[in-house]
């Protein structure tokens, strides 16, 4: 085994994802030779599979943006923090599980000018 592993980021939600997009990559192939209802057929498998994945990251089937522990790389470890949504995570944030991620080092905004000095637009405060 080599001395530098990593992450690859293997889950049930990525294969099982993955399993029902090719099933529908292979309805749309279909549907290219002659089959015409199979194009749209396949188009909505991979519609499902989408959903399908989405479903199953959400249930903490998925794996979270980034690095994961090594004890976590394991194909069958439930992501128990997946209920509170992922920091960074689009999928999180479209389901409504809204994690602000931690900014370190972030610049202050600079304050507005409150004077009567005309402001970059032109108008006055």
């Amino acid at each position: 085994m080599s001395g530098h592993q990593h992450d690859e980021g293997h889950t049930i939600a990525g294969w099982t994802g993955c399993a029902v997009a090719t099933a529908g990559a292979a309805i749309a192939g279909v549907g290219i030779c002659g089959w015409s209802p199979g194009i749209w057929w396949g188009l909505g498998v991979m519609a499902v599979a989408v959903l399908v994945t989405w479903g199953l990251h959400l249930a903490g089937w998925g794996k979270p943006p980034g690095l994961r522990p090594a004890g976590q790389w394991g194909l069958r470890v439930r992501d128990r923090a997946a209920r509170e949504g992922h920091a960074g995570c689009l999928g999180c944030r479209l389901a409504g599980r809204r994690r602000v991620p931690v900014r370190t080092g972030a610049a202050p905004e600079p304050a507005l000018a409150t004077s009567g000095t005309s402001s970059p637009a032109g108008l006055t405060s």
